[in-house]
């Protein structure tokens, strides 16, 4: 057999190294490429809040649920259509998404200024992290160079996205199946502290817990009756919100986890995390320690934006981030 040529072999190391790291996410990916896009992004996230202090809540969920369902590729961005049910219009995205004219707002002034250069994928990341920012919580430099991908599917939503039934088992294992520690599962969890949630994703701790008794005794009797208030039995009102953290649900601080120790916890998997030892402390530690739960929370925005990401020649830059091209 001929012997390869040590030019060749190195030849190829060097094209496989020079293909590595340009498959890696960059902070600063769109410095000479589109200078104005985070900025522009950023804009368009501070008119949105204007407009509706709870839109930051919305692009914050937005990420999570687009990186958790086939990786940060943009795809709950793509409208269904008759022949496919995209991942916009689950049962678990399907009334509660919101923010998406921010998205479109911030893409059609990027295509404005650098026509096919800015993925859907990146300018939602940057919008998750200036939403973050604009509530409170700290700022943190957001890798970038994702794609878009081509392909949203409405039934993957059910076996990648933890429901608020999960106990600390089901959220710890799905969260390690992405990656992630039970500590950096519950700092995520903390993003809960903005927000809200329709009546129908808690409801049952308040009138059908389990066939012994009707309310989750786990929950404070106080503030299950003021729930009781805002979602009646056997409504079917979909417009019924109540905030995630009624003392400041516009403000990314601890108070989720001050709500948990107190038992107000509104889903079930968020009361779950005093079910474990483990989980408990970390809870005690970040309702103890903000500037220490922001610091993770940061990181672990930036771990959670790069899960199964395309990039390269993967996947396409969208023209509009609804269509496919």
């Amino acid at each position: 057999m001929k012997a390869t040529s040590p030019l060749l072999v190195a030849l190829a190391l060097l094209l496989l190294a020079f293909q590595t790291v340009e498959s890696q996410l960059q902070v600063g990916f769109y410095t000479n490429k589109c200078p104005l896009a985070e900025f522009i992004v950023k804009d368009e996230v501070r008119k949105g809040f204007i407009r509706d202090r709870g839109i930051a809540a919305g692009l914050v969920r937005m990420h999570f649920h687009d990186c958790f369902v086939r990786g940060c590729d943009g795809s709950v961005l793509i409208d269904s259509t008759a022949s496919n049910t995209a991942e916009k219009d689950s049962p678990a995205n399907n009334p509660s998404l919101r923010g998406f004219e921010v998205i479109d707002n911030a893409k059609a002034r990027l295509e404005s200024a650098c026509q096919g250069v800015v993925s859907c994928a990146d300018i939602l990341a940057f919008a998750a992290r200036d939403s973050v920012e604009i509530t409170g919580g700290l700022s943190y430099a957001v890798p970038a160079g994702r794609r878009d991908g081509r392909v949203s599917l409405a039934s993957e939503t059910l076996t990648n996205l933890p429901p608020p039934f999960f106990n600390v088992d089901q959220l710890t294992q799905g969260f390690a199946n992405k990656g992630f520690t039970q500590d950096e599962m519950v700092t995520l969890s903390g993003a809960h502290t903005i927000g809200r949630s329709h009546c129908g994703s808690f409801s049952n701790r308040l009138y059908s817990f389990n066939a012994t008794v009707s309310q989750d005794p786990s929950l404070d009797p106080r503030y299950a009756a003021l729930l009781k208030q805002r979602c009646p039995q056997n409504s079917n009102d979909q417009s019924l919100v109540v905030p995630m953290n009624p003392s400041s649900p516009t403000v990314t601080d601890v108070g989720y986890y001050l709500d948990v120790l107190a038992n107000r916890g509104l889903f079930s998997s968020d009361q779950a995390l005093l079910t474990s030892t483990a989980t408990a402390s970390q809870v005690v530690q970040n309702a103890r320690n903000p500037f220490l739960w922001k610091r993770k929370f940061a990181a672990a925005m930036v771990k959670m934006g790069n899960l199964g990401v395309l990039v390269g020649t993967d996947g396409e830059i969208r023209t509009n981030c609804r269509v496919i091209n």
